[in-house]
């Protein structure tokens, strides 16, 4: 292929990357001036900035400030408010105080109503919230807003659902969905959520049975800018990240659609998931869900959405959302199979195929996936060797993370393109049988254990188009082979960069593996080059580059600051005290307490304080003893009915607390209850790290726990009562954070902790 012809393809293939993720949400531009009946992202974001000014998790201040503010917005539209009260234990044993916001909007119809649902409670105990969700909740609050202007009375009821305790284990949708009376005259749930602060928003479906209905009606609603496919959901499906929405579908067999953005995954749950954070262009992708679905599901029928026909989906530039039933599956594969086979017997018919260099195809392909495997693979572990303090982000992913993605995507092209300069001997047919016969492999693996991903197979067949051109030319049109590249660019592209972002960067091997695999899709176009070593030159140099740019940026800031934290731990039992941290890497901030000094932690079990990874103390030092008032404990009965013994204990808290965790050593216990509330058997049976209960303290309510175990058990409860004061107490001089550094999300940070151990022999 003419050089200039190259470089044509090269760009060609970049223009159409870029056009996969720059139309796959729309492009904020100011919109105060627009009709009043349209969604507006710049009244959204009003809501974002008076919902985020201060961390606003259940039990602190701000919360119930956050919750007035929703209800004054609510009324402002004329809609009539409740708020439903009360407390759950969920799943997980988080027990909290919920305080759901609702509002009802009156159809003309009796049929089942439409649920619009987001959750207004921050994460504990830093985060500002401004992503997760009050983009959630504002984007309701516009779409309504909007929708009311219109004075069009829809036929379903429109129920709204601003549910509370979402961070703490679902509470509020639990309350809602077993307690609640409306919740027999749903049909259908949209939930509105975030993991990030910015990128795309992803459609995800929720529903025990088929998709096939539900696909078919998100269709028909036609929003501007879908981005779902059903591999994400399968893969979800998989994670143990729920929303609200999970509740819906779990306990009531109710259907819905999940609205949720991962990009810049570094500001989850931080005191930066700020209103100047929050992606504009996010926001109104959020929007341009809403309305046209907002609008379609309330005049449409919602008792027909439960389905026994699965659907694959996926979504592409211009033509938005394409789906076809499961059924499909298995004849596209063996469809792609019977069309490799007979351009095989034509090619070799033809002689444009020979079975030597046939054969040495399989040696590249090889080649290039253990490599780019390997990379991929180890590429986090190495990263935070270089950079320790890397592992002080606990998700992993880091500030520069989407530079690393690219560098190690660039590796991975650079490789490709040296290891092909290698054959430039073997014409360029017989070079695709072996990346055509792995991806139908792939493809097979696919349809047999995870067939909501096999769309796969589309670009498949694109390739195998491509396939029977060089079979049947010595010079194709490069032009047509592009366009026949872009199923595979756009398709895969987007989840090159979607897996490390949502996972972490110890996913970049699905990074580098899946380059590999799309290079071997547009095999067809680089065959031809003449060039190939030279492109692996500077994809290589452009790698070193993608490198050095990480590595400068790669230390903290002010803007992409260090996660830090400390605790005071006070036990009881032995009358010491010790500040406690997570960080494996010390800012200089918490090297105040602990220093020179520090040492691992004996007496503090790593795995005991629960948190979302498991995390455990990295450092503990000895700490100054303070006169803090421990909870009051009282056991209130101890009695042996038909060789069970049944305890009952009361814990009250002395100070201002905002959490209490229960911990047991392996002893079995055969039934649990919180203030009546009784701990699923499920739950009880499969418990990890000795947790019994975590409850999220409202209005320093006390604990009771009544247990069930049996007759000689021998029983010993830990006890961790923690106020999230340590900055401000004034026992403590603790000073304020330098701006460099914010508290570490998914622990308890900033804490003062008293602990004590009680036995029941």
């Amino acid at each position: 292929m003419k050089n200039s012809t190259a470089t044509l393809s090269i760009l060609l293939i970049i223009l159409s990357i870029y056009l996969v993720f720059k139309l796959s949400m729309p492009s904020y531009s100011v919109d105060t001036t627009i009709p009043q009946s349209n969604f507006s992202t710049d009244r959204a974001l009003v809501h974002v900035k008076n919902m985020s000014k201060k961390p606003h998790a259940v039990g602190f201040s701000a919360h119930s400030e956050v919750r007035q503010y929703i209800v004054s917005e609510l009324e402002k539209m004329g809609l009539e408010t409740s708020l439903q009260e009360g407390y759950t234990v969920g799943d997980w044993a988080n027990y909290s105080k919920a305080t759901n916001i609702l509002a009802r909007i009156k159809g003309l119809d009796n049929g089942k109503a439409l649920l619009l649902l987001s959750h207004y409670d921050s994460n504990p105990h830093s985060s500002l919230g401004a992503s997760d969700a009050a983009s959630g909740v504002a984007t309701i609050l516009e779409g309504v807003r909007a929708f009311l202007t219109e004075n069009k009375t829809p036929k379903n009821d429109i129920i709204i659902l601003i549910s509370d305790a979402e961070e703490l284990g679902l509470n509020g949708a639990d309350l809602f969905v077993n307690k609640h009376p409306w919740i027999q005259d749903v049909g259908l749930v949209l939930n509105f959520e975030a993991r990030g602060s910015g990128g795309p928003s992803y459609m995800l479906i929720e529903t025990n049975r088929g998709n096939g209905n539900l696909i078919k009606e998100f269709t028909k609603a036609n929003p501007d800018y879908p981005v779902a496919n059903s591999l994400v959901y399968s893969i979800y499906k998989m994670l143990p990240n729920d929303t609200d929405l999970t509740v819906f579908r779990e306990d009531a067999d109710i259907e819905g659609l999940n609205f949720a953005f991962i990009d810049d995954h570094f500001d989850y749950h931080t005191v930066r998931d700020n209103y100047k954070r929050l992606d504009k262009n996010t926001l109104a992708h959020q929007g341009s869900y809403l309305m046209p679905l907002l609008k379609y599901f309330s005049n449409s029928d919602l008792t027909n959405l439960k389905s026994l026909d699965d659907y694959n989906y996926f979504n592409v530039p211009f033509f938005k959302l394409v789906s076809y039933p499961f059924e499909w599956v298995w004849p596209l594969f063996v469809l792609a199979v019977i069309l490799f086979i007979a351009l095989l017997i034509f090619g070799f018919k033809k002689s444009s195929l020979n079975l030597k260099d046939s054969l040495k195809s399989f040696l590249p392909v090889f080649i290039i996936l253990i490599i780019n495997g390997v990379v991929g693979y180890f590429s986090w572990n190495v990263l935070k060797w270089i950079y320790p303090e890397y592992q002080d982000i606990l998700h992993g992913f880091t500030y520069n993370g989407y530079t690393y993605i690219l560098a190690f995507v660039l590796f991975s092209v650079s490789v490709c393109f040296y290891t092909y300069s290698k054959f430039k001997a073997i014409k360029t047919a017989n070079l695709l049988v072996a990346p055509i016969i792995i991806w139908l492999i792939l493809c097979g693996a696919i349809t047999v254990y995870l067939p909501g991903a096999n769309f796969f197979i589309i670009p498949v067949f694109a390739l195998l188009a491509s396939f029977m051109v060089a079979i049947n030319q010595d010079k194709p049109n490069a032009l047509l082979l592009v366009f026949l590249a872009l199923p595979a660019l756009w398709i895969f592209t987007p989840f090159i960069k979607m897996f490390p972002v949502g996972l972490g960067l110890k996913m970049m091997v699905a990074s580098t593996v899946l380059s590999t695999l799309v290079f071997m899709l547009l095999l067809p176009i680089f065959g031809y080059f003449r060039n190939k070593k030279y492109l692996s030159f500077l994809t290589f140099v452009m790698f070193i580059i993608s490198m050095l740019v990480a590595h400068f940026n790669s230390s903290f800031n002010e803007y992409n600051a260090k996660p830090t934290s400390l605790l005071y731990v006070l036990n009881t039992d032995t009358n010491t005290a010790e500040w406690a941290t997570y960080e494996k890497v010390l800012s200089n901030w918490t090297s105040q307490f602990i220093g020179a000094n520090k040492k691992a932690p004996k007496a503090l079990n790593e795995n005991t304080i629960s948190s979302k990874y498991n995390s455990g103390f990295t450092y503990v030092a000895d700490a100054p003893l303070k006169n803090l008032a421990s909870p009051k404990i009282q056991q209130t009965k101890d009695t042996i009915i038909n060789n069970e013994r049944h305890l009952q204990i009361c814990i009250t808290p002395q100070r201002n607390v905002n959490r209490l965790d229960v911990f047991t050593n392996n002893a079995i216990i055969s039934k649990a209850t919180i203030n009546s509330l009784e701990l699923s058997e499920f739950f009880l049976k499969n418990r990890k790290n000795g947790k019994l209960i975590t409850h999220y303290i409202s209005d320093n309510d006390y604990t009771e726990l009544d247990l069930v175990i049996p007759q000689h058990e021998k029983l010993q409860l830990t006890i961790y009562e923690a106020s999230n004061d340590l900055l401000v107490n004034e026992q403590f001089t603790v000073p304020e954070r330098p701006n460099t550094t914010i508290p570490m999300p998914f622990v308890l940070n900033d804490a003062v902790v008293i602990t004590k151990t009680i036995r029941f022999e």
